[in-house]
């Protein structure tokens, strides 16, 4: 999964939105304790980030060094780079001993992990019975109908074979994702639970964004150029419509959430 961003770092740093303060608000609401906290995937820490806001110390891991190099540095947070899979020493050595957790968070990760190892390790280092994943994406960007008149097509048309196909769990809202873990307290199923990113973008920041996808960078190294003039032409037509050069960008997000239980 790294390598798909590597190429896209500082782009995905300047552009990927920030998660809603309720996303955070919510989860922490559900761990008893806010000691320590970590976050799988980082990219740049915008998880983490939040998440040192709430816990006294948060372990901040990634395979691709290059993504950390754009992370926001706080005291709180360590980052670490990890292997692709963790031994269980490796695991202990660079995250946390075992049930040491309250928290785990993937933030638009989940879909690249080898789920079947990564919940043994979540379920090693997580507190019981009350440690909570907490794990989400967030879907395509919504404009307005013009500007999203020309993105569906490019989204589903032009950049849809070059997506990986994990990718088809973010469409689906990672209601189909495998999520073995009981509804925390106060919900009566683990989600999908919604919530809205909002970032206000002028069209070179939207165009930035779409350069950032792992189908773009993909394409790109296919030699096929995905926002090639004419499909520039279109987005600025659309977004030049109503005379607004800022606009605000609504990105839906879907949070799965659970615990640990005293399985395993």
């Amino acid at each position: 999964m790294a390598k798909l961003f590597i190429k896209q770092a500082k782009q995905y740093a300047e552009t990927r939105p920030s998660y809603p303060p309720q996303l955070f608000q919510f989860i922490a609401s559900k761990t008893p304790l806010h000691d320590l906290a970590w976050d799988v995937g980082t990219g740049n820490g915008q998880a983490a980030q939040s998440l040192a806001g709430i816990y006294k110390n948060v372990i901040a891991t990634d395979t691709s060094p290059k993504q950390l190099e754009f992370a926001t540095k706080l005291p709180n947070i360590k980052y670490q780079v990890t292997p692709p899979i963790m031994s269980s020493s490796e695991l202990e050595q660079i995250v946390a001993a075992q049930a040491s957790l309250d928290l785990v968070t993937v933030a638009q990760a989940l879909h690249w992990l080898d789920l079947p190892k990564f919940y043994k390790d979540v379920k090693w280092v997580l507190k019981k019975p009350h440690g909570v994943i907490a794990t989400w994406c967030y879907t395509v960007p919504q404009v307005n109908n013009s500007v999203d008149s020309v993105f569906v097509p490019f989204y589903r048309i032009n950049a849809e074979p070059y997506w990986e196909p994990p990718r088809k769990l973010v469409d689906d809202k990672y209601t189909n994702i495998d999520f073995p873990f009981e509804p925390v307290d106060g919900t009566d199923n683990t989600g999908p639970f919604e919530y809205v990113i909002e970032k206000s973008m002028d069209l070179e920041s939207y165009f930035t964004y779409l350069r950032s996808w792992s189908a773009y960078q993909t394409a790109k190294d296919k030699g096929v150029e995905l926002l090639t003039d004419d499909v520039i032409d279109n987005f600025k037509r659309a977004w030049n419509e109503d005379g607004q050069g800022q606009k605000v960008v609504r990105y839906p997000v879907y949070l799965r959430i659970g615990r640990v239980g005293n399985c395993c």
